[in-house]
C-alpha cells in the first residue's frame, strides 16, 4: 500500500510539473477567465489521480507505464492546446517535446535513486529540484526565442511534430515491453542511448530554423532599405520637378508682368485681377505637401501616404516634428514604414467605404506616435503585448518595432478596441 501511494503521488506530481513545463513555453489566450482555467486544471488533476490509481490497482507500475501517454499525456496536450494561441502542429511539437524530456528525466531520477537504495522522499526531492530548474530555465532562456520562431514560421511545424512523437513512441515501447526498464539493463541501455541522437536532431532542427529566421530578417531589412531608397529617390524627383517648375515660372513671370502692366495701362482692372488670380491658382496647384522637416521621414510619409491613396485608403495625418530628433532618422523611418505598411495591409482586407488610416505624430515634449486603422476580425497578443502573426511571412515588422523600442528605451503599445487597431509609441 505504501508503494502504491508513493507511485500515485509521484505520477500526479510529475504530471503537474510536466504541464508546468508546457505552460512555460506557451502563450495562453485566457487573459480573463483564470478561475475557469484553474477549475479545469483541478478536474484534470482529479482525472490523473483517479485513472492512475485504477491502473496501479489493475496492473501495477508496468501498466501505468504502458498507458500513461493515453490516460495522462494526450488529455494534457488537448487541455493545453485548448487554452493556448498555438496551432495544432505547434502545440503537438511543443507539448510532445516537454513530455519526452519529462519522461526521460523522471525515469533517470527513478533509476538513480533505486540503484543507490535511496528513499522515496529523496526521489521526490530530486524530481522537484529538476522540474523547478527546468521550468525556470525554459521560461528564462528558451521561451522568447521559441515564441519568436513560432511567429516567424507559423506554418512549418507539421513535419517537425513527427520528431517528438516518434521518440515518445520509441521510449514508451522500449521502457514498458516486454517488461519494465527498471528490471532489464538492456532496455535501459536502449532507452537512454536514444538521448544522443535526440540531442543532435533537436540541435540540427533549431539551427536550421534560426538560420531561416536570420535569412528572413535580412530579407526584411533589405526590403525596408529598398523602400527607404525608393522613397528618397521619389522625394528627390519631386524636388527636381518643383525646381523645374520654379524655373519655368521665373521665365514666364516677365511675360506675365508685361501683360498685367499693359492691362493696367488700358484701365482694364478686372481683366488684370483675373489674370493674377489664374496665375496664383497655377502656382498653388504645383505646391507639394511637406509632412515634416526631417527629409527621410518626409520622404517615407509621402511614399506610404501616396500608396494608401492609390489603394483607395483615406489618410488623416497630423505631423509636427522638429528638425533634430533624439534617435537616428533612418531607424525611426523603418519603424514608421513597418507600421504604415501593416496599416495598409489591414485596410485592404476591408470594403472601400470602411478603409482609413489616422496618423498623429509630435516631437515636443517627446516623440509621440499614434497610428490607427480599422481591423477585420480579432487579434491575439502575446505576453509582451505584441500582435501574434497567424500566417507565414508576417510578424517581422512588429518584431522590428519591438527591437527599436528596446534599443532606445521607447514605450510601445498595441491594442484593438471596437474594431480599431492602434499603435502608440512614446520615445
Amino acid at each position: 500500500m505504501t508503494n502504491t501511494i508513493f507511485l500515485l503521488f509521484r505520477a500526479v506530481f510529475i504530471t503537474m510539473m510536466t504541464v508546468g513545463m508546457m505552460a512555460s513555453m506557451t502563450e495562453f489566450r485566457f487573459r480573463r477567465g483564470k478561475l475557469l482555467l484553474l477549475f479545469i486544471m483541478m478536474v484534470y488533476g482529479l482525472w490523473v489521480t483517479g485513472s492512475s490509481l485504477v491502473l496501479l490497482q489493475l496492473g501495477g507500475e508496468l501498466l501505468l507505464l504502458r498507458l500513461f501517454y493515453l490516460t495522462i499525456s494526450v488529455p494534457a496536450i488537448l487541455l493545453t492546446y485548448w487554452a493556448a494561441n498555438d496551432t495544432p502542429a505547434q502545440a503537438v511539437f511543443n507539448y510532445s517535446t516537454q513530455i519526452m524530456v519529462s519522461a526521460l528525466s523522471a525515469s533517470m531520477i527513478r533509476w538513480f535513486t533505486d540503484s543507490f537504495g535511496l528513499s522515496p522522499l529523496v526521489n521526490i526531492l530530486l524530481t522537484a529540484a529538476f522540474y523547478a530548474a527546468a521550468i525556470y530555465l525554459q521560461w528564462r532562456f528558451l521561451r522568447r526565442p521559441f515564441r519568436r520562431l513560432i511567429q516567424v514560421f507559423p506554418a512549418r511545424w507539421g513535419v517537425l511534430t513527427t520528431i517528438p512523437c516518434v521518440f515518445c513512441g520509441y521510449l514508451i515501447l522500449l521502457s514498458a515491453w516486454p517488461g519494465s526498464y527498471l528490471d532489464n539493463e538492456a532496455q535501459r541501455i536502449y532507452v537512454y542511448a536514444a538521448i544522443i541522437p535526440l540531442v543532435f536532431v533537436y540541435i540540427a532542427v533549431f539551427k536550421s530554423l534560426i538560420a531561416q529566421y536570420r535569412i528572413q530578417t535580412e530579407r526584411q531589412n533589405a526590403a525596408l532599405l529598398t523602400v527607404q531608397i525608393s522613397a528618397l529617390k521619389e522625394k528627390v524627383q519631386r524636388v527636381q520637378d518643383v525646381e523645374e517648375a520654379v524655373r519655368i515660372q521665373r521665365h514666364d513671370l516677365r511675360h506675365q508682368l508685361q501683360a498685367v502692366t499693359e492691362l493696367v495701362a488700358r484701365g482694364d482692372r478686372e481683366a488684370a485681377l483675373e489674370f493674377l488670380d489664374n496665375a496664383q491658382r497655377r502656382l498653388d496647384e504645383q505646391k507639394k505637401i511637406r509632412w515634416c522637416s526631417p527629409p527621410v521621414l518626409d520622404a517615407m510619409f509621402s511614399s506610404y501616404f501616396d500608396q494608401a491613396r492609390r489603394e483607395g485608403i483615406p489618410v488623416e495625418a497630423k505631423i509636427t516634428l522638429p528638425d533634430k530628433l533624439p534617435v537616428d532618422e533612418g531607424e525611426l523611418a523603418v519603424v514608421l514604414a513597418n507600421a504604415l505598411e501593416n496599416a495598409i495591409h489591414a485596410n485592404l482586407c476591408l470594403p472601400p467605404e470602411q478603409r482609413q488610416i489616422r496618423c498623429k505624430m509630435v516631437g515636443i515634449p517627446s516623440v509621440m506616435l499614434e497610428i490607427a486603422n480599422p481591423c477585420s476580425g480579432d487579434v491575439a497578443f502575446d505576453s509582451d503585448g505584441l500582435p501574434i502573426a497567424r500566417s507565414e511571412g508576417h510578424g517581422l515588422g512588429v518584431q522590428s518595432i519591438s527591437v527599436f523600442c528596446k534599443k532606445h528605451g521607447a514605450v510601445c503599445q498595441f491594442d484593438l478596441d471596437d474594431g480599431i487597431f492602434r499603435l502608440r509609441l512614446i520615445l
